[in-house]
């Protein structure tokens, strides 16, 4: 989560890209003296937040289709042909996840959001 207080900060762990940037007091401040806080918005920046917010998306959805694939598999309600068909495509979706986490210079560490109190989403 971007915290707008974090001005001037390293990156989080999970490797987000600092969003906000602290203008020094030239002339004009928010009116207490102290400079102003703006987002930062350089397009680098906001292709590569972007590319990692639908790529956890996307590995969030992944996650549950296996897990659901898993449960259907163990209660035999899939066919030996679904079962293998299932396989192939989990298997390119790992592939496509993989050559677009490297598109955007990604891990699967800056995939997994920090949900606070309740943990790391994956």
């Amino acid at each position: 989560m971007i915290d707008p207080n974090r001005a001037n900060t390293e990156p989080a762990e999970t490797g987000e890209e600092e969003f906000w940037r602290q203008d020094k007091p030239a002339g004009r401040s928010n009116g207490n003296g102290r400079a102003r806080k703006t987002v930062d918005l350089d397009p680098e920046n906001l292709r590569r937040g972007m590319g990692q917010l639908v790529l956890t998306l996307v590995k969030l959805v992944q996650e549950l289709l296996e897990r659901q694939a898993l449960r259907r598999m163990e209660a035999g309600s899939l066919t030996d042909e679904e079962i293998e068909r299932l396989g192939r495509t989990f298997k390119a979706l790992h592939a496509e996840m993989a050559d677009l986490k490297k598109h955007y210079g990604l891990t699967d560490d800056q995939l997994n959001l920090d949900l606070g109190p309740l943990g790391k989403l994956f």
